[in-house]
């Protein structure tokens, strides 16, 4: 086949969708097919075979000064850079709206000479992929979950009414819910993104199929020789993230020994002051290290060094953390949350327990650091659970399946 992987951020850095996309891009070539990636910035590092065709994005949202393109700063008021300058002042969310009509732009001149059989979007849904469809090829997404997950998550938490308005603008959920009905079909990453979807997007439950994200269980694997740091525990994610659930994780602490240590590893947002400052709050600053962003085999390091692996999400998508750990032979506890019971399991390579609850944590926690042997037996547990269900050489596999389902019923 030759497919359009479309994505309109791609570093494996940036977040789950550039893992996404660089695995996947790279299994789909590893079986024969042909991709072309077109992409936003941050661009994608690691691609083996792939094509890519990078969309232009000046990320106006992020920046708050020194916004003008220094070479050509009048290129400001070009239409969709302007728009995305104009909508970021008032706190919306442009890049995805916008990269769908840039992608449709350069995808009009592709298909001048490459004839795609399949247009695959990594969860962007912008009104310009309705244009996409216009080419003639089909056009399916991949929507890790509804981002009304997110938005309600925020609005747990103490907000002023200008914070209110501004989570209400951020997340484009009309606009996602348009495009995703009108689309030749959806892929997500589990069961229960899949019921989200359809509840948040109204998408019929025969338009999604699910195919379970992978993970390179040659990278993430144990390290031969590597101590363990005693009392140790590992939180992985994005602390700003209210729904990633750090809040009760640091609650928990305070119902264990003072000799647990937590170390926290954010790949999330640059300016952070969410967590630190809740570890003011809690008086453990101590205890508890943040690491900021790393690389993939550091982060496998401290996975190994670790003791438990913590994943307090008060919702998942699929949850990569949790897999990363398990492939690391090390024990998780997590909450039954969205996708975590489907990615633990109940086969004994994990603790499961209520989400928002500091004391349900601390009691698992404290129930696996007492009991170094079931430690082990569910670090092993973990592993064979992630190299028997999630590897992206089955991912990719199902997802061609997916492909040749929706050509099958476009012709």
């Amino acid at each position: 086949m030759k497919i359009g992987l479309l994505s309109y951020r791609g570093n494996p850095y940036c977040g789950g969708q550039g893992i996404y996309l660089t695995y996947l891009a790279n299994e789909l070539v590893k079986l024969g097919h042909e991709v072309h990636v077109i992409v936003g910035p941050p661009f994608p590092l690691f691609l083996d075979g792939s094509v890519v065709h990078q969309v232009e994005n000046l990320n106006f949202f992020g920046k708050k000064e020194n916004f003008l393109p220094a070479a050509q700063p009048f290129r400001i008021f070009s239409p969709l850079h302007f728009y995305e300058f104009a909508a970021s002042r008032f706190g919306v969310f442009p890049e995805i709206k916008a990269f769908s009509f840039r992608a449709f732009f350069k995808l009009r001149e592709l298909v001048k000479s490459y004839r795609f059989d399949i247009l695959h979007d990594n969860q962007c849904l912008g009104y310009g992929m309705l244009l996409w469809k216009t080419l003639g090829i089909p056009v399916v997404s991949t929507i890790h979950h509804p981002l009304s997950i997110d938005r309600a998550t925020w609005f747990e938490n103490p907000s002023s009414l200008q914070q209110k308005v501004k989570r209400v603008l951020y997340y484009p959920l009309v606009m996602q819910r348009i495009v995703s009905n009108r689309l030749d079909g959806i892929i997500t990453v589990s069961r229960d993104s899949a019921r989200a979807i359809t509840e948040a997007f109204g998408v019929p439950p025969e338009k999604i199929r699910v195919v379970y994200n992978g993970l390179d269980g040659n990278e993430f694997a144990p390290v031969p020789g590597l101590s363990k740091k005693p009392n140790n525990l590992i939180f992985v994610g994005n602390s700003e993230d209210r729904k990633k659930g750090l809040l009760y994780l640091l609650q928990s602490l305070l119902y264990l020994p003072e000799e647990v240590t937590l170390t926290v590893v954010d790949g999330g947002a640059p300016q952070r002051s969410f967590a630190p400052l809740l570890t003011e709050k809690y008086r453990m600053n101590h205890r508890v290290h943040f690491t900021g962003k790393i690389g993939p085999g550091e982060l496998v390091h401290l996975y190994c060094r670790a003791e438990i692996a913590v994943v307090p999400s008060l919702y998942e998508g699929f949850g990569f953390p949790a897999a990363e750990a398990m492939a690391c032979e090390l024990p998780v506890v997590a909450c039954t949350a969205g996708a975590l019971p489907e990615v633990v399991g109940d086969d004994g390579a994990g603790i499961l327990v209520p989400p928002r609850n500091a004391q349900a944590l601390a009691q698992a926690i404290k129930r696996l650091l007492k009991d170094p042997e079931l430690r082990q037996q569910m670090g092993r547990a973990a592993r064979r659970r992630v190299l028997d269900l999630f590897t992206w050489e089955n991912a990719a596999r199902q997802m061609v399946d997916v492909y040749q389902e929706v050509i099958d019923a476009h012709r």
